[in-house]
């Protein structure tokens, strides 16, 4: 069965600590790989709650483990990711517990340099994008065609809509192709773009066959400097880095209901604590979010998280 404890930090303290997000505390595990550790916490409105939610870490672990060695793979020959394992090495003396409290929320992955954007692929258009559009009729300073509803589909098909990359506690900013090209190089910035808009839509297709409709989604992508290739890393296609709304409740011209954390987002602002510091969920909405998590990742996996978890190795 699953956890019951809530896991809101992992601070190990027998593997150095490399970095430290809202969600996930990456840790040395040797010479070219790091231990991504994810925790239950969440974050709305760029502000970490005091409370985290059941089995997030879990979730978000192993539905990216789902996308880049069950779907991914057969939908874009020759893709490179970083993933190289659930199993947290023996060599690496974490101890029992933390091996146990860690199983199905941590990976061991390549290192790579990493393109310091958020490779955004937008397929309809909401959240900050129709906020920007309704004022100025651009998303991401890309001009777009007059009269489009809200949350309905790009007429012209999923646009790429990167952002910057903030330190921690920082906001992440909306920029143009353009600018990311600049950040990123010229050399890259094309196959980024292609190979974002790439993922963006396989998974679409993929999701839409089991209910969901993946609205816009986030990459993050490294380099590979001994063979110059552009690898896929971090989270993928998850309801943290994702919008996931139901397919069969779907109508244009109105906000989704959806399988992420926007159900806490609009918790937050019906309390008054949109982008408040110190704010902790009710049991209530805790327990909504973790159902939302968890049913996104049984109809994209086809499995419960019970019987996934089961999966591994011990």
């Amino acid at each position: 069965m699953m956890a019951t404890t809530i896991v809101t930090s992992v601070g190990l303290t027998s593997l150095p600590l490399v970095a430290q997000g809202k969600v996930r505390e990456i840790y040395e595990a040797g010479d070219s790989t790091l231990l991504l550790a994810t925790s239950d916490r969440i974050s709305a409105y760029d502000v970490i709650l005091e409370n985290g939610v059941q089995d997030k870490g879990t979730v978000l672990t192993l539905i990216t483990n789902h996308w880049l060695n069950n779907v991914l793979p057969q939908q874009i020959p020759g893709l490179k990711h970083h993933l190289v394992s659930l199993s947290i090495p023996q060599s690496l003396n974490i101890g029992p517990e933390n091996r146990q409290r860690l199983r199905g929320r941590s990976m061991i992955v390549n290192k790579y340099r990493v393109f310091p954007i958020e490779a955004i692929v937008r397929g309809y258009i909401t959240g900050s994008s129709w906020s920007e559009y309704k004022q100025k009729g651009t998303v991401h300073g890309l001009p777009q065609p007059k009269g489009l509803e809200q949350c309905q589909a790009f007429p012209g098909g999923p646009i790429y809509t990167p952002s910057t990359k903030a330190p921690v506690g920082g906001k992440d900013e909306n920029i143009t192709p353009d600018e990311a090209r600049k950040i990123v190089g010229e050399k890259y910035a094309d196959k980024i773009e292609n190979l974002a808009l790439s993922i963006y839509k396989a998974a679409h297709e993929y999701a839409s066959e089991r209910g969901i409709i993946v609205a816009d989604t986030k990459f993050e992508f490294g380099l590979d400097e001994e063979t110059d290739e552009i690898v896929l890393i971090d989270e993928v296609l998850t309801p943290d880095s994702s919008r996931f709304w139901p397919k069969a409740d779907y109508a244009p011209g109105q906000d989704q209901r959806s399988f992420d954390k926007q159900y806490l987002r609009d918790w937050l602002t019906s309390q008054g604590l949109k982008g408040k510091e110190g704010v902790s969920m009710t049991e209530d909405v805790q327990a909504q979010t973790s159902a939302k998590y968890r049913d996104a990742f049984q109809r994209l996996t086809g499995e419960t998280l019970d019987e996934a978890l089961a999966k591994l190795e011990q």
